[in-house]
């Protein structure tokens, strides 16, 4: 791919002292956040280390010019790189050339994710300090063709081999990551999110919604996120409460269809909402959560939850017992959740209990503040893991 790994040079935007410690953060489309969890982390990320003293760049996909171009944003340095493909060919795609272009500017790279792992792999060969986010278990996701799991297996392979340090968002992701490379180099730290203390009530009138007389479901519409079971669940009696299930349903999508055809009368699809103003009314007002994620590490919607004071309703894996603990209700099946439902509905006192729960445990382990810190503690660490 490259013939040799080339000595560090410093453009305009890196001038400074050795010193002062410089971050640069690949695996996102760059800043300001729009495109999911891990944009929504870096757009935290980043300010915070830039007020701790750090220099920190961050690449972000394509350019208006189709150049590379450099600005910045608040104070945190871009470097936008064009890319002439799209979709995941155009991520790749995109990916080659930051590492390509990383290659010359001195600095301590996180990356987020590793489904270019072979790209992380050259980093270390280069002799690159890599910290990287691992992310859940993407290679055993159902939604991926055969192909492309093995592609993320073996890419989750490369980064865990190459990373100087290796971050899980969750204690069962940091046992996964124990069979692949030493527990040394292992840390663990969860996803964050605000908590919720207030919202507006008049948010829910436009979409026929009352504070108090519904449940979320906030999910992509895939089979392993237990979509239809609880759909049907919801549906199997009446409930004098709505379930609004957000996101983009279409008829043309057979696992789509099946879930439109399950959904009784108070059943409501608004379509997606990305508005932050909406999604805080609608988890403050909400009666419980639910949640249906069968796979994966720190789910960043179940974390909003609770930070939200959200009773929980939740798939019971390992995943969610830890994320939501004494917050939540686990269900196995479509009889399990419909009872969940039933029992908040009417029992106003043991969803009080649940609520209080949920705050406590937001409190716990996943306030913005407590995550950011720890980044920094490890971070800062110049020893580094050599595993």
């Amino acid at each position: 791919m490259w013939s040799a790994c080339p000595t560090f040079r410093r453009g305009n935007f890196h001038i400074g002292t050795a010193l002062t410690p410089h971050l640069i953060i690949l695996g996102i489309r760059g800043l300001p956040a729009a495109h999911g969890g891990f944009e929504t982390f870096a757009e935290r990320l980043a300010p915070y280390f830039d007020k701790h003293g750090w220099r920190v760049t961050v690449y972000c996909q394509g350019s208006g010019s189709n150049e590379r171009e450099e600005d910045e944003w608040n104070g945190i340095h871009r470097i936008h790189i064009p890319v002439k493909r799209e979709g995941s060919v155009g991520t790749i795609e995109f990916d080659i050339k930051c590492v390509r272009d990383v290659q010359n500017i001195e600095g301590t790279v996180l990356t987020l994710g590793y489904n270019t792992g072979f790209l992380s792999a050259w980093l270390r060969l280069c002799g690159r300090r890599n910290f990287i986010n691992m992310d859940g278990l993407e290679w055993k996701r159902a939604k991926y063709s055969w192909g492309a799991r093995a592609y993320l297996w073996v890419n989750e392979r490369l980064a865990a081999w190459a990373g100087t340090v290796l971050i899980a968002d969750h204690p069962v992701i940091a046992d996964h990551l124990a069979s692949r490379a030493s527990r040394d180099k292992i840390q663990v730290i969860p996803y964050g999110s605000d908590g919720i203390d207030g919202a507006s009530a008049a948010l829910l009138l436009p979409l026929g919604l009352e504070p108090y007389r519904f449940f979320t479901l906030i999910a992509r519409p895939e089979p392993e996120n237990s979509v239809l079971d609880i759909v049907r669940a919801f549906s199997a009696a009446p409930r004098g409460a709505k379930l609004v299930v957000l996101g983009k349903y279409e008829r043309s999508h057979a696992y789509q269809a099946s879930v439109l055809d399950a959904a009784g009368s108070e059943v409501v699809f608004p379509g997606a909402i990305y508005e932050r103003e909406v999604l805080a009314s609608l988890r403050f007002y909400s009666i419980a959560y639910v949640h249906g994620h069968r796979v994966g590490g720190t789910n960043p919607s179940l974390v909003e939850a609770l930070g939200a004071s959200n009773a929980v309703i939740a798939h019971d894996n390992a995943f969610n017992r830890w994320v939501a603990g004494e917050a939540g209700l686990y269900f196995k099946d479509t009889e399990d959740c419909a009872a969940h439902i039933e029992r908040l509905c009417v029992d106003e006192k043991f969803r009080a209990v649940l609520q209080v729960a949920a705050r406590e445990r937001w409190l716990q382990e996943f306030t913005w503040d407590a995550i950011l810190r720890r980044y920094r503690e490890v971070l800062n660490d110049s020893r580094g893991f050599k595993g």
